[in-house]
């Protein structure tokens, strides 16, 4: 620690199993699981994840330092991390990702004896929620209270089964319904009633968040639903001092959209229009293709542009641009997702520019770290007393929660910085502001 540095925060230490509950037991959660058992093998390296293999500078250039985050943080290791999930489709976790279809079978079939072991526990899921889905491994209750109370049963079971002594969830679930903030998502208590009613707006989603908290699980929301970013659940989580983030993994287009807006706006280039389109062929293909699904996805992807270039403080750049995202459901992609871009772009004496991005992605291969970074970070984040909305967090989402009256940081580079800094002040280092006069004086 430097002399002007203040002293680290209280951190407990990351003793004993950590457990990691994926509401969700398709590509992206398989894919995670089988990721981290191959790396436990040496098998494979965790490419992807900042808090495996990115490092961080402390303190000024010429100190040369600049360890692992992994080395830096006390984080859990790998090797004290066990596995558990809900689904609504009874596959274990290998059957799963061999239907999948993400990983080759020489990188599977030497995992079949470990992911064969992991079924998954009944889900809350209501068809009405995910159209395209049909369940058959899903729990019946009297409500949607008493539906929430058997998670929390399970998070239990699952603890003490597993010689767990902490749980995170990382929600890799579908994509429900566009649902709207309504009266029953303005107060806990509002909420809780709503849950005895079995009222509509409360959908599955929100109540593996509601359970969680209630058993201290940090949640970290993966898919675009409304979930944790609402009054009532922003609530509970602060009473009971549980950190929260979300929204939906930004994983694929939308994380080119957060490189390249920022690069246009430091450079002060105008913005016409942005097209995307995706192509993809999985469960979330399969389950985007349902409008009120895609509504939701669709909310969460253009948000991003409009948030970054501040139109309205820079109208003669980007007043009026035009921004339209499609997905198209077709099977034979599979998980690699494809993704096209057209960017026409404006610049000096208004002549007209275009940027054409084709991204060939393998949209879990992409989502996989952010559940481990996810898991991992809101993990340590509980043990150094953190709660509420993890806004630090925000590098890994399309929809990154805030504090109330605050836009969001879409910004991917800011987003780095915030990060990192957030780790440098827990552990009582300086901030790193680049200023870098401090070399010339």
């Amino acid at each position: 620690m430097t002399p002007s540095a203040k002293p680290p925060v209280n951190i407990k230490p990351a003793s004993g199993k950590l457990g990691i509950l994926t509401p969700g037991l398709g590509a992206v959660a398989t894919t995670f699981i089988a990721g981290v058992e191959s790396i436990r093998r040496g098998q494979s390296k965790p490419v992807g994840s900042l808090t495996q293999m990115a490092t961080i500078r402390l303190g000024k250039r010429t100190d040369n330092r600049a360890p692992l985050i992994k080395d830096f943080v006390p984080l859990t290791k790998l090797e004290d991390i066990v596995f558990g999930a809900w689904d609504p489709i009874p596959d274990d976790a290998y059957t799963a990702a061999k239907k999948a279809g993400v990983l080759e079978p020489q990188h599977l079939e030497p995992l079949k004896d470990f992911l064969s072991q992991i079924k998954p526990m009944p889900a809350v899921f209501d068809q009405k929620y995910v159209t395209r889905l049909v369940g058959t491994n899903v729990k019946t209750g009297k409500n949607k209270r008493d539906l929430a109370e058997q998670l929390r049963q399970d998070i239990r079971d699952f603890k003490k089964a597993s010689g767990c002594e902490r749980v995170v969830a990382v929600w890799c679930g579908s994509t429900e319904i566009f649902i709207k903030p309504s009266a029953v998502h303005q107060s806990l208590a509002a909420f809780e009633a709503a849950m005895e009613a079995d009222h509509e707006d409360i959908a599955p989603s929100m109540l593996y968040a509601w359970a969680c908290i209630m058993e201290d699980v940090p949640y970290n929301n993966g898919a675009p639903n409304l979930a944790v970013d609402t009054p009532a659940l922003l609530e509970l989580a602060n009473a009971r001092g549980v950190p929260v983030s979300g929204k939906d993994f930004k994983t694929g287009q939308t994380w080119m959209k957060t490189i390249i807006a920022p690069g246009l706006k430091a450079r002060m280039l105008g913005l016409a229009g942005w097209y995307s389109t995706n192509i993809l062929g999985n469960r979330d293909g399969e389950v985007l293709d349902d409008p009120a699904s895609f509504k939701t996805k669709e909310e969460s992807k253009l948000s991003v542009l409009h948030t970054i270039l501040q139109p309205e403080k820079y109208p003669d750049l980007y007043k009026d641009f035009s921004h339209v995202v499609r997905i198209n459901y077709y099977p034979p992609r599979g998980d690699n997702k494809e993704g096209w871009d057209n960017i026409d772009i404006v610049g000096w004496m208004g002549y007209p520019m275009q940027i054409k991005v084709n991204f060939l992605c393998r949209d879990s291969i992409l989502a996989a770290p952010i559940v481990l970074d996810l898991a991992l970070f809101s993990d340590f984040a509980h043990r150094a007393g953190m709660k509420g909305i993890q806004e630090w967090l925000s590098f890994y989402y399309k929809s990154p929660m805030a504090a109330a009256g605050l836009e969001p940081e879409h910004d991917l580079f800011i987003q780095q910085t915030k990060l990192k800094n957030t780790l440098r002040h827990l552990m009582g280092e300086d901030q790193i502001t680049h200023l870098g006069l401090e070399y010339y004086a």
